[in-house]
């Protein structure tokens, strides 16, 4: 099988993912191989390949919004059937028994494993994966459309409940790739009047386009004060900014894995008045169904651009200068789901 796989950390521009051919994996116990179809590119692939996040393994396989359908199940392993379309997503493996794990918060397991950091992820035409951390895609996504949502879609929609903005609130957004403009269309569903703050005018253009009601650059203050702010930007610049944009009581998420360092707070002037900063960790398994069946009833429809898989380097580093609007997905050639079903 071709695989893309990085062994040292290195800028994008010089395309330190290789391209390799492997034997296909053999799934272990209670594990499926999954024939990938399409593979989402996140800025956490981006952060693991130039090294804003350790690399834990070497040579990996990057890639963690993977869809495709499942051709090979390990020992015990039975929740699914040969040619089921599956997900797999970030959160790859927890330890069941901790505190953390038994009260519902496994994304903050401390023995976690994350796919495409851990183990071998979705940039290649086979993955593997444990099947109680896989899901089953809703029928009215095709493979490019569900790849983002698998990550860019969960994180997203984690940090939108860490936002606490209620049904019909204001939700303002800084930064605007594949998770904020998933964020946006699950917020207007539920009634909300979304401000974009973002770089590129096409991103703002397709803010407006799924139903912001503003839209400026990343540095303009907002028209008005939001119940809840998401900074999907990793920079951390923002986070002042983005608080005094906030309501009193208003809650700042911030839904990166990584951020530049956060500059000094002023008391009175950032935090005072009942203003609050979270920041958001991975999912729950139980995030990523709920996003899914959601997503499904809306139904969300991702922006996406496609690369075939062997231009994994490039796809990301178009993601690395905002060069398109929405989420990149990488294609190996396999999908049998091209077409979303409402077009056919």
């Amino acid at each position: 099988m071709r695989a893309l796989a990085l062994a040292a950390q290195s800028p994008i521009e010089r395309e330190p993912l290789r391209l390799e051919h492997r034997p296909i994996p053999e799934p272990g116990p209670g594990e499926i191989r999954v024939r990938v179809a399409a593979c989402g590119v996140c800025r956490t692939d981006l952060h693991i390949v130039e090294g804003d996040l350790p690399l834990v393994r070497s040579p990996i396989v990057p890639g963690h919004q993977v869809v495709g359908e499942v051709e090979g199940r390990g020992p015990g392993a039975a929740r699914f059937a040969a040619g089921e379309r599956v997900g797999i997503a970030w959160l790859r493996r927890t330890c069941g028994a901790c505190a953390y794990c038994t009260s519902a918060r496994e994304n903050l397991c401390e023995q976690a494993e994350f796919t495409g950091y851990h183990a071998d992820g979705g940039f290649a035409d086979y993955a593997v994966v444990p099947e109680a951390f896989a899901y089953r895609i809703p029928t009215v996504f095709t493979d490019a459309e569900a790849a983002p949502l698998l990550c860019a879609g969960i994180v997203g929609y984690r940090a939108l409940k860490r936002s606490g903005v209620p049904p019909g609130g204001r939700l303002g957004i800084y930064g605007f790739g594949a998770s904020a403009h998933v964020t946006l269309q699950v917020a207007r569903a539920r009634g909300c009047e979304v401000f974009v703050c973002t770089r590129q005018a096409s991103h703002r253009e397709l803010a407006r386009r799924l139903g912001a009601t503003w839209a400026g650059d990343i540095r303009e203050p907002m028209p008005v004060k939001t119940d809840g702010t998401i900074v999907f930007a990793p920079v951390g610049d923002l986070v002042p900014l983005a608080l005094r944009n906030l309501a009193r009581g208003g809650t700042l998420a911030l839904a990166g894995i990584y951020m530049t360092p956060v500059p000094a707070l002023e008391y009175e002037r950032d935090l005072f008045y009942e203003r609050s900063i979270r920041s958001v960790t991975a999912n729950t398994r139980a995030d990523g169904e709920e996003l899914l069946a959601e997503a499904a009833r809306i139904p969300i429809r991702p922006e996406t651009t496609t690369f075939p898989l062997e231009e994994a380097n490039r796809a990301l580093q178009l993601l690395k200068r905002g060069a398109f609007a929405g989420a990149g997905v990488l294609l190996t050639g396999a999908s049998s789901r091209v077409s979303s079903p409402h077009l056919l």
